[in-house]
């Protein structure tokens, strides 16, 4: 096991690092071996009302940060990614140790946001309003300005990008934040807000209180102060949150939420090639990610060949030490582990064919085996629920409309893909088919520029690109009168 070092556990109020009012902690747990990391400070309800307040006070009209140039605000930014990458190494193992993630992937994934803040950092003085034609003896024009205060709850599956995702486009905007991170995987979130205030971000601007959903979480979307609630996680809680969004004041949302994505595989597709797609597609972050797609469908002429190669590549997949060269880690707790392995057993019992994995590996830490099942018929469990974990659905579909309305018959729509060589198919599919992420002969392509988020009940609004940015300003309309003739 790779020793790290454990700098911050405790809550960051007004650029200090603050045990909770009620002196509370709890722990995180290493989802190698299930033991105790460390004991966080627990925020609650009163630690939120004073995040909340040094926030408010932050983004007073005369404060520093509201006065400062918006490309200071980008330099702030910049100077963010330049600390990112510069303990990357230390970054990314803390997220192995938190969460379980190899640490290959989580040490790209610390430079992927690296990018993000480089991206919103170029954003901050390009926000620009515009000039209207309005009738009447006026000038009129717009005014894009920061929201307010903001509010953001990260899953546990991504944290430094999900953190990233939310603080790089609400700071370009020059707005002022309070996160609550995921009770399971809260120290990488620390670990960032370090950087931040080393980076020089005024007192006020970004504040973290770790804690539970129904207390910290709860007390963040009910506040009266907070102006916006950004949101990754399930659909279930995404409902809780909009509803609480409303109780005290109308605060502007974005929920990115569950899926069920499809990828569909034609014919004339090259089989091996789609089988490494579909199954990197399913199996990413050990299939904890919202967009995996994990019902497969396989027109009908390369069926069981597809099946063939997809059990042959599952089967080879290394699972174990996430610091050592492996693919896959632990899922990320023992609820999550324990959901996965119930979805497999309703797959085995609903009359699904296992032919890979299907078992529990090893007897210590949340590891389970990469899972496919075949045969796979739409009305089972399998092919209608989010798992969050490594199993892959492939289902069997014979015409184009057939499966484009099998691929639609879902609550979710945050992303879907095809793979063939027939353009007309592929664009065919992509109008066609409900979800906000298209992907043709490629799969889960996200960059800094692309706009992320999903149709149904996967989301509303989206993040990343120019659409991010968008999320955390208001529109202001401004008219003056002006006559068309000065009198002189």
């Amino acid at each position: 096991m790779v020793k790290v070092d454990i700098k911050y556990t405790k809550l960051f109020i007004n650029n200090e690092w603050v045990d909770a009012v009620s002196k509370k902690t709890f722990p995180t747990i290493n989802p190698q071996d299930e033991t105790i990391i460390t004991q966080v400070a627990e925020g609650d309800k009163a630690d939120i009302d004073l995040a909340v307040a040094a926030a408010k006070k932050a983004f007073h009209r005369y404060s520093e940060w509201r006065t400062l140039d918006a490309s200071q605000r980008g330099r702030l930014l910049l100077k963010l990614a330049d600390l990112l990458e510069r303990d990357a190494k230390y970054l990314s193992e803390l997220e192995t140790l938190d969460c379980g993630k190899p640490v290959k992937q989580a040490h790209g994934e610390v430079l992927w946001s690296a990018g993000i803040l480089r991206y919103y950092a170029g954003k901050a003085d390009k926000i620009l309003g515009n000039t209207i034609p309005a009738d009447g003896e006026v000038l009129t024009f717009t005014l894009k300005e920061p929201v307010g205060v903001c509010g953001g709850i990260l899953p546990w599956n991504y944290p430094i990008p999900m953190f990233i995702w939310k603080i790089a486009p609400s700071l370009a905007a020059g707005c002022t934040v309070v996160i609550k991170p995921a009770e399971q995987t809260p120290l990488t979130a620390l670990a960032v807000t370090a950087l931040a205030k080393e980076a020089g971000f005024p007192a006020g601007v970004l504040n973290i209180v770790p804690g539970y959903g129904p207390t910290a979480g709860a007390a963040l979307t009910h506040h009266p102060d907070v102006d916006k609630v950004a949101f990754t996680g399930s659909t279930e809680v995404g409902r809780i949150i909009m509803s609480a969004a409303s109780a005290v004041n109308l605060k502007r949302v974005t929920l990115e939420l569950g899926g069920k994505s499809a990828l569909v595989i034609f014919n004339d597709a090259d089989v091996d090639k789609a089988a490494q797609i579909a199954h990197n597609a399913a199996f990413a972050n050990a299939g904890q990610c919202c967009v995996a797609a994990t019902r497969t469908y396989v027109q009908s002429g390369i069926y069981d060949k597809f099946v063939a190669k997809a059990t042959e590549i599952a089967k080879k997949r290394t699972v174990g030490n996430p610091y050592e060269d492996v693919i896959q880690g632990p899922q990320v707790d023992s609820d999550m582990f324990n959901k996965v392995m119930s979805y497999i057993d309703a797959g085995k019992k609903g009359g699904a064919r296992c032919v890979a994995g299907g078992e529990r590996q090893g007897n210590k830490g949340y590891f389970i085996q990469p899972t496919v099942f075949a045969d796979v018929k739409d009305d089972m469990k399998i092919a209608k629920e989010e798992i969050f974990g490594p199993v892959q659905s492939i289902l069997k579909f014979d015409t184009f409309d057939e499966v484009v309305d099998r691929a639609n018959n879902s609550n979710y729509g945050l992303g879907a893909g095809v793979i063939t060589n027939d353009i007309t198919t592929a664009l065919a599919f992509v109008k066609h088919v409900r979800a906000g992420s298209m992907w043709v002969n490629t799969y889960e392509h996200v960059t800094p520029q692309t706009p992320f988020g999903g149709f149904k009940e996967s989301g509303i609004g989206r993040e990343l690109g120019e659409d991010g940015i968008l999320q955390y300003l208001e529109n202001k309309t401004v008219s003056i009168s002006l006559p068309k003739k000065p009198q002189l």
